[in-house]
């Protein structure tokens, strides 16, 4: 089995090759590549991929390249975990919409547009290589924002499926508090990537099963406080609405509180960019050959294990689910599953996942306080997506009108002035 991972000289890729080399028996991977255009940071991931594999007694091969054609010809899967533009461009998401009174976030507001118009159109030259070299292969997306990129490549035809690590890490976090197997755990979780809640958790009586009992009041009940902090949100509102909402949702419930702390602190992007310098210093070690620590505080914890879980069952090479069943939390193309919103809208939910493909299951009907903020920032990323593909200050302006962020009208003629001049690099219409 060949993967090929666009991106891989990303600090970030050591945590997944650690997935790999210790789950071997459900992905059997032979061959891996490396792909990405800065040749030192990624041939000092890639002998630190060696040295991890060797570890742990793989067999796998690692190569490098700078060429998608190459390192993506034949390949199986090819994942993406690309940023365009770097922590550079992210630290400008992050501050620059700051001076117009609203949350600097790379995958929310103002700065997740940006990103968005910078990240779809490279992705999308990206899948097409793929396609032409590989048409067979499965493209995982990484890539935030990933709703708005896999509903990029889904509506262009690419056998592509969207992961994120929000509800891997619910359901490791709920299994700890109860002191259970993960695959004892399994989520409702409805929503957009990025906007979701878990409105219902069942214990299963055996990993694989179907059977079980609906542990979520328990779970509010003996340890609200605990979830609520590591939220950062009022506990009263999670036992208000009997439901736990993703960090994501702290954006808009509590849009002024978070912008005032994004003030005072100063950008997550600088302390990531430290975080990395550190990391590479330690990767450039000979004698490491574990993931460190550290890496834990980059962000995108469980995601290894979740690429791991999706990518077999893809393939077919193993059940592929964290409750054991083919069943795992995914974006993918709505097709009616959610009635209110447009069948090519890609949501997030847990999906069926097999050699056949991705399909979502059945949702029971979602309560207005959240269907309507899923449906304002799905029409919100439409037209991001619009924008992303075709340009034009108009598209981008309408984008940011609709976000239920921003939705004012000076305050999104601000935002896109502020939003372009701080991309135009990025932007080949600008």
């Amino acid at each position: 089995m060949k993967l090929a991972i666009v991106g891989g000289g990303s600090t970030y890729t050591p945590e997944l090759i650690d997935g790999f080399a210790r789950l071997r028996d459900t992905l059997p991977v032979g061959e891996l590549v490396l792909i990405d255009p800065a040749a030192e940071r990624l041939e000092l991931i890639a002998a630190l991929a060696r040295r991890i594999f060797a570890k742990q007694g793989h067999p796998a091969t690692v190569t490098t390249t700078a060429s998608v054609t190459d390192g993506a010809r034949d390949a199986d899967a090819v994942l993406l975990q690309l940023r365009v533009g770097g922590q550079a461009a992210r630290n400008e998401d992050e501050t620059w919409p700051l001076a117009c009174g609203c949350i600097g976030q790379e995958t929310t507001g103002a700065g997740g547009l940006a990103k968005a118009l910078r990240t779809v159109p490279v992705v999308l030259g990206i899948a097409e290589e793929v396609r032409r070299v590989s048409p067979d292969a499965w493209i995982v997306d990484f890539t935030n924002p990933v709703g708005i990129v896999t509903r990029a490549l889904l509506s262009a035809g690419h056998r592509a499926v969207g992961l994120c690590n929000v509800a891997i890490g619910f359901q490791r976090k709920f299994a700890a508090h109860l002191g259970v197997q993960p695959e004892l755990i399994r989520l409702d979780h409805v929503g957009l990537n990025h906007l979701t809640w878990e409105r219902g958790v069942t214990l299963l009586d055996a990993p694989g099963g179907t059977a079980g009992r609906e542990v979520l009041p328990e779970l509010l009940a003996r340890f609200g406080e605990r979830i609520a902090a590591d939220l950062r949100l009022p506990p009263g509102l999670l036992r208000r609405l009997g439901v736990v909402p993703s960090y994501y949702l702290r954006y808009f419930y509590q849009h002024d509180i978070v912008l005032e702390e994004l003030r005072a602190k100063g950008s997550r992007a600088s302390e990531v960019a430290a975080i990395e310098a550190e990391l590479l210093r330690m990767y450039a070690d000979p004698e490491l050959d574990t993931k460190p620590g550290l890496l834990g505080k980059r962000g995108g914890a469980f995601y290894s294990e979740a690429a791991v879980q999706l990518i077999a069952a893809l393939l077919g090479t193993g059940n592929g689910a964290g409750s054991g069943t083919g069943v795992q939390v995914v974006n993918a193309r709505n097709d009616g599953v959610l009635p209110f919103l447009p069948d090519d809208a890609v949501i997030e939910v847990p999906a069926e996942v097999g050699s056949a493909g991705v399909r979502p299951l059945p949702q029971r009907p979602v309560e207005p306080l959240y269907a309507g903020l899923i449906a304002h920032v799905t029409a919100y990323e439409q037209l991001a997506l619009d924008a992303a593909i075709m340009g034009g200050r108009n598209r981008v302006h309408d984008a940011l009108l609709a976000h239920p962020l921003v939705g004012q009208l000076d305050l999104a003629e601000r935002l896109t002035d502020r939003l372009i001049a701080h991309n135009r690099a990025h932007l080949s219409w600008a």
